[in-house]
């Protein structure tokens, strides 16, 4: 019976204690994944705007909804305020890869303005230090071959503009023309590098970055007659007569009277061949040329060149709608939901009629606001949304800093992570600088600096004019009173210019109207007569000037 009873204790102690040991080990397991670096997937399309996105309201929402971008909103977090420091497509994606403004990172104005530093850090080459299996593929639009990437395909014509149909990419070094439409083939090859080629034991970054919907807002062939039985509705501030701005605003080649033949889709005549078919085609981009059915007034040709523009716009989103749903529905069936970071963005933000405005630029909230959303269920509690400035320097660091990556390298931008766990910090930003250098190419939008605060955005345009402009954007948030003289004002103009004053030093940036001058010119030449004084900006912003 002893013999029997100590074999049974045996047995027993045996049996707890090799239970034991596969909890702890599950216990293990479970503390490994809670620290396990997440994938990133970072989805930026060119010209996206926060009007043309379900998730943001708008006068669109309910005729071109777009769910599958609302869905990362709905499961994570909407940004409200994240901000552009220099609002056209080269110029931002050089600050978001670099975490530096234009005049650190070089990059001041777009192809033929410039070229971007291939030999500077980028976010992508710190995450491949790290391990990090990295990919690229759509737009890049730098002028270069793109660095830190294991892999990469993006549009290599057009000046990488790409083209919608049947564009060339840049595969690894070589040029390579595929057949279809660059939405539905960039993210073929993105969700091909996800399923086939990327190893599953190390975590991921991929960039995905849509040409669409940037001009000439070409759609995919199912979405060409969308909304073609309908009349779209016309922005609040579509007749604005640019009054109290007439300088600025009032003097640009933006306007519904500046798309071209080949913007409103008439047919090119077969014969025509070289130069003389790029003149047909462009034809209505320059001063005089308006482009609109025989017959039609000047307010009906306005309207349907707005009704042509909006409608190709919106379907070319649709279809950038319908390819981010592919990429989230790929994570669900494959179990990377979890711990997969997604970030859906822009370049900037852009004009949909908003002014009688398309294109971008300006300082102005349709183009300086960027749409903004992440989703990370570990991290981000669903249904969030974010009022703080934010700008685009601030996507490096923070992205890093999610991803538990420790760099030496010096970024004028900021980690936003607390702020996406609910926390923001209380020394956090209250205003933000920006600047926009290119001038008269393209669209003609004066060069101007400003900051802008969440109640107030004010501007020096400078480059052959000398005008300030104040927007109180709680009484007038769609900026149609410059009140810049109002006396009312004339102690908060003193403060801004003051805080913008001390912006421009902490960015490095406080040159000579004349150095900012000399950034314009340079590459394209001094075009237009201006002023070619020294004064200094510290000196104009202090009212010494």
């Amino acid at each position: 019976m002893r013999k029997t009873l100590y074999i049974l204790i045996v047995g027993v102690l045996a049996f707890y204690g090799c239970d034991e040991k596969p909890k702890e080990q599950a216990l293990n397991t479970t503390e490994v994944a809670e620290f396990q670096q997440p994938n990133i997937i970072y989805i930026m399309a060119d010209d996206l705007t926060t009007q043309a996105i379900s998730a943001y309201g708008g006068i669109y929402k309910d005729i071109a909804p777009t769910p599958n971008i609302d869905r990362i909103a709905k499961e994570g977090m909407l940004f409200q305020d994240v901000l552009c420091t220099n609002a056209i497509c080269g110029p931002s994606r050089a600050a978001i890869l670099t975490g530096n403004y234009s005049n650190l990172n070089g990059y001041y104005k777009n192809e033929s303005g410039g070229k971007f530093d291939a030999s500077q850090w980028t976010f992508p080459q710190e995450f491949q230090k790290n391990g990090y299996q990295t990919s690229l593929f759509g737009k890049w639009h730098l002028g270069t071959e793109p660095k830190g990437f294991d892999v990469f395909k993006y549009h290599n014509s057009a000046g990488q503009q790409g083209h919608y149909w049947n564009p060339t990419y840049n595969e690894n070094g070589t040029n390579v023309k595929e057949k279809g439409y660059a939405t539905n083939l960039s993210t073929n090859f993105a969700m091909n590098w996800l399923e086939k080629e990327r190893k599953k034991d190390a975590p991921f970054m991929m960039v995905l970055q849509y040409k669409a919907p940037h001009r000439p807002w070409q759609p995919d062939k199912k979405y060409e007659q969308l909304w073609e039985d309908i009349e779209m509705p016309y922005p609040a501030t579509f007749n604005d007569d640019y009054k109290g701005r007439e300088l600025t605003a009032g003097d640009t080649e933006m306007t519904m009277e500046y798309f071209s033949r080949r913007d409103m889709k008439f047919e090119e005549p077969a014969h025509l061949k070289g130069k003389e078919k790029l003149k047909w085609a462009f034809y209505g981009a320059k001063k005089g040329e308006v482009v609109q059915p025989e017959g039609m007034t000047a307010e009906e040709g306005r309207k349907w060149r707005y009704q042509t523009y909006i409608k190709d716009y919106l379907a070319c989103v649709k279809s950038v709608d319908d390819n981010i749903g592919r990429v989230l529905d790929y994570l669900d069936k494959n179990g990377l939901t979890e711990n997969t970071i997604i970030v859906l963005t822009s370049d900037q933000g852009f004009y949909l009629g908003d002014h009688g405005f398309f294109d971008k630029r300006f300082i102005y909230e349709e183009s300086l606001r960027m749409p903004f959303m992440v989703k990370y269920p570990k991290k981000i509690k669903a249904g969030t949304v974010n009022e703080d400035v934010i700008t685009n320097i601030d996507f490096a660091p923070t992205l890093l800093d999610l991803a538990n990556i420790q760099t030496t390298q010096k970024m004028q931008g900021k980690s936003f992570k607390s702020i996406l766990e609910g926390n923001t910090p209380k020394d956090w930003k209250q205003a933000m600088y920006y600047h926009y250098y290119e001038f008269p190419y393209w669209h003609h939008v004066q060069p101007h600096y400003g900051i802008r605060t969440q109640k107030y955005t004010l501007a020096h345009f400078y480059y052959n004019i000398d005008v300030w402009e104040l927007y109180d954007l709680e009484k007038d948030p769609q900026q149609m009173h410059n009140i810049i003289n109002d006396p009312q004002y004339a102690s908060i103009v003193v403060n801004l210019k003051a805080e913008l004053k001390e912006l421009m030093k902490k960015y490095e940036n406080d040159k000579s109207l004349a150095d900012f001058r000399m950034i314009t010119d340079k590459d394209f030449g001094s075009i237009v007569d201006k002023k070619d004084d020294e004064t200094s900006v510290q000196d104009i912003l202090t009212n010494k000037k």
